[in-house]
């Protein structure tokens, strides 16, 4: 008799009863493959891994199986991606978060997920006139400026779906996250966006298979890829409650960059981004120049530019810019090599660099150049 091939005991363990990435991870570490996990007695899985036997229950593995057989001939038939933790086309960023889901499953170009920039844009559903042209002029600005970029949201009504035809208008590509399954999109108003995104090199991604049903707690819990899949998460428009303030602290724990859009005090939906700024849980952004500094992002040369040092740049700091033009986001390993200079002359170096404002240090040590002089 053949045995569950491996796609379906993936599927079916990712949709199991509290299964994430992270406790994934754990089955695999003793030893438990998914293949295992539905194969092996009860007892025997419940020994090895400390878990009561009633978790691994037969009839509920046999449930979970049929489900899992099903999803993937619905996968199969509309040419869905079904992306396992371990695949190495699993989104990196996504794969850096304990409470990411161990399947995600992608409509369009997955690869898109892993753009060198991700930006993700939230906010309130009942956007306004000046919500909406922020998030157009931000897009469109964001286009200008840097290569390679996503434009992360949920495809709900409001700052989402604007977001979304922004970067579409823009000729960026986009990924809405969605709380539900793919044989579905909701709201139905915006399916035609849809396929626009898919069509123009974007995707779809979601949690969800075909057979889980729509409820409130999704949208929640969507909000989490959202932030996970981008390197910052900025929120236009919000009140003091809401989905994309969830969003914008799920990001901040996960040590992401947040930025907010300043509104005025009295103005419902500018509540909650002012909270936000005024707690420093997210950075004041006015324009796309903001968002580029704050993450230290090389910006395309513009067309017949051609960018100098100033005459005042100290000599010895001439050999580390020029370097870190052709080379942006550099380690201090990589400087000294290409440098042949010792690293703790170089590390003093970059010191009196970064405090003189010619070079700006990055998370895991690296150093890139303010957009001024890039």
């Amino acid at each position: 008799m053949i045995g569950p091939d491996d796609l379906t005991c993936r599927i079916a363990l990712a949709g199991y009863r509290n299964i994430t990435i992270d406790s994934a991870r754990r089955f695999e570490a003793m030893g438990v493959t998914p293949h295992d996990f539905f194969t092996k007695p009860a007892l025997t899985l419940a020994s090895v891994t400390g878990v009561r036997p009633e978790y691994f229950a037969d009839n509920r593995r046999a449930e979970a199986m049929e489900q899992a057989r099903a999803e993937r001939m619905f996968v199969e038939c509309n040419s869905i991606a079904a992306l396992y933790h371990t695949d190495a086309t699993y989104p990196t960023r996504l794969a850096e978060c304990d409470d990411a889901p161990a399947m995600l499953y992608v409509a369009g170009a997955a690869e898109c997920l892993s753009a060198r920039h991700s930006v993700a844009i939230v906010g309130t559903r009942h956007c306004t006139a000046y919500g909406a042209d922020f998030t157009r002029r931000l897009v469109s600005d964001l286009a200008e400026g840097l290569d390679d970029l996503l434009v992360v949201s949920g495809l709900a009504y409001g700052v989402d779906v604007c977001a979304h035809r922004a970067a579409l208008d823009s000729g960026v590509r986009t990924a809405a996250v969605l709380a539900h399954g793919l044989n579905t999109i909701y709201p139905a108003e915006h399916r035609q966006d849809a396929q626009r995104i898919i069509r123009q090199g974007g995707c779809l991604a979601t949690e969800y298979t075909s057979h889980d049903r729509i409820h409130r707690g999704n949208f929640l819990a969507r909000n989490r890829i959202i932030a996970a899949l981008a390197d910052v998460t900025v929120v236009v428009e919000s009140d003091l409650r809401g989905g994309a303030m969830a969003t914008a602290r799920i990001a901040s724990a996960y040590n992401r960059e947040v930025m907010a859009v300043p509104g005025r005090v009295n103005d419902t939906y500018s509540r909650g981004c002012n909270q936000l700024i005024a707690s420093r849980t997210a950075s004041m952004v006015r324009d796309a120049s903001d968002l580029i500094d704050l993450m230290g992002w090389m910006t395309k040369p513009k067309p017949g530019e051609q960018q100098e040092l100033s005459f005042d740049t100290p000599e010895e700091y001439t050999p580390v810019i020029n370097l870190l033009k052709k080379r942006p986001e550099s380690t201090v390993n990589d400087l000294c090599a290409s440098l042949g200079t010792p690293f703790a002359s170089l590390s003093a170096l970059l010191f009196r660099m970064e405090l003189d404002d010619y070079i700006i240090a990055l998370p895991g040590g690296r150093y890139t150049l303010p957009a001024k002089s890039r």
